[in-house]
């Protein structure tokens, strides 16, 4: 397992990274921003591209000069002692728990646009249990299908920019009505509040680098990450500002609507025969990878949390497994409460669970920019970088306190924090911290009562 754990190379590693990130964050979870911003939905995405690049900027610093599995969770603890690591830990669990159930409710939602009379939960729990297997099979094959994923996912906006740019230059016979906006107020259809509540799902799309950060400790050379990361994140924007701005163009705003990706409500218009069930098929690949990617990673944090004395020992017992199964047996459980949610609330869960998913990551990320203050020499430049980052999440996430179907997941994301931040403050105070090392997390093991 050594030899195959040291075996990638910075590019791989982009092309990884864009398997993990995009999703159905992007394919659906972009209608949300376009609802709210208009055509001017790419000034956030824009924005989410410079406050995420600052965020992996750190992150991968942090990595390239101690290259750790825990990764921020792990640069938490070292920066600001046992409460920061437990908590940036079990709020990455929480916000990819969450993540996960978004991607598998978008997929689901999708797979309805061939058998619109089958059930939501339905087609989660067939998901669920896909994933599960995948990620027993090992983390070799999972890689090999990460990278399949990222190729069809590539090749299928690739394929959206070819065709839309077709449409727009009357190739099909059809010359497409482009729609601009011709006044301020079309061009803003929910004012500047609704480019604010825009920046937080445009932050979404981008949601997976923290992932990214767990996969760079196995680069041949962990220095690479930062290059990586960059060369990663410029195709990422680029794709997204050209597809959605494409998107928009071609299609009226009211059209888009969250039973259909924008892409494929856009390729609809034109009567392409088999094209958009082609292209609904790859978005349904697109969301499951990075499901599957999710639940991972996810189930590796257990792993790390309880390897840092964070979580019950139990989770990272050695087994034949490629995870022990209690920590997977969690994820899973967590899961199960989307399924449940998905069979409740089948209309509204996908914004719900997105909303509070965006909101926790962002948080973690907050955690990210705060350990790298402490743990890295930063120059003038840096520190402007750090401010510019956490203002960008601070806007994102007071963002959604405009937008009225964004603001129940609001409140969810808080009542994640406070119960973690309870039993963040009870873990802490059943450690005699002057005791321990709390920059080595191997030494949280001393006194957690859990353990005893």
């Amino acid at each position: 397992m050594e030899k195959a754990e040291n075996k990638l190379k910075w590019w791989q590693l982009s092309i990884l990274g864009v398997g993990f990130v995009i999703g159905t964050g992007f394919f659906l979870g972009s209608t949300i921003a376009i609802q709210s911003a208009g055509i001017m939905v790419l000034i956030p995405f824009v924005l989410a591209s410079l406050g995420t690049y600052i965020i992996y900027d750190a992150l991968s610093r942090m990595t390239a000069a101690d290259p750790q599995q825990g990764s921020f969770s792990y640069y938490s603890n070292k920066a600001y002692g046992r409460w920061a690591g437990f908590s940036s830990g079990w709020v990455y669990w929480s916000s990819e728990m969450l993540i996960m159930g978004s991607q598998m409710i978008g997929i689901s939602i999708f797979t309805k646009f061939w058998f619109p009379n089958l059930p939501l939960w339905i087609c989660a729990t067939i998901y669920t249990v896909l994933a599960i297997i995948i990620v027993l099979i090992g983390i070799k094959w999972f890689e090999r299908f990460g990278n399949l994923f990222a190729i069809a996912k590539l090749a299928a906006i690739l394929i959206f920019i070819g065709l839309a740019s077709m449409a727009i230059f009357g190739v099909f016979g059809k010359t497409a009505v482009l729609h601009y906006p011709r006044s301020l107020s079309s061009a803003f259809p929910n004012g500047l509040t609704g480019l604010w509540a825009a920046l937080l799902y445009s932050f979404y799309a981008y949601g997976g680098i923290e992932i990214m950060s767990i996969y760079a400790t196995r680069l041949k050379d962990p220095k690479e990450a930062p290059k990586s990361g960059k060369f990663m994140l410029l195709m990422l924007t680029i794709i997204y500002v050209i597809s959605i701005g494409l998107a928009i163009i071609l299609v009226p705003l009211k059209a888009f609507n969250m039973k259909e990706s924008p892409f494929v409500v856009a390729l609809e218009h034109f009567n392409l025969g088999f094209v958009p069930h082609l292209f609904n098929g790859i978005m349904i690949i697109a969301g499951f990878s990075t499901m599957t990617a999710s639940l991972f990673a996810v189930t590796t944090m257990i792993v790390n949390l309880s390897k840092a004395g964070n979580a019950p020992k139990v989770f990272h017992k050695r087994s034949k497994w490629t995870l022990p199964p209690p920590a997977l047996i969690l994820t899973v459980v967590g899961l199960s409460t989307s399924i449940v949610m998905g069979l409740l609330l089948p209309n509204k869960v996908y914004e719900y669970i997105t909303t509070a998913a965006g909101l926790l990551l962002l948080y973690n990320w907050l955690f990210v920019l705060y350990a790298a203050k402490k743990l890295l020499p930063l120059t003038k430049f840096d520190h402007i970088k750090r401010y510019v980052g956490v203002l960008l999440i601070l806007f994102a996430v007071t963002g959604t306190l405009f937008h009225n179907s964004s603001r129940p997941g609001f409140f969810i994301s808080l009542g994640f924090l406070v119960i973690i931040a309870i039993v963040a403050w009870r873990v802490n105070k059943s450690t005699d911290n002057s005791e321990m090392d709390l920059s080595q997390p191997s030494s949280l093991f001393i006194k957690l009562k859990w353990q005893e």
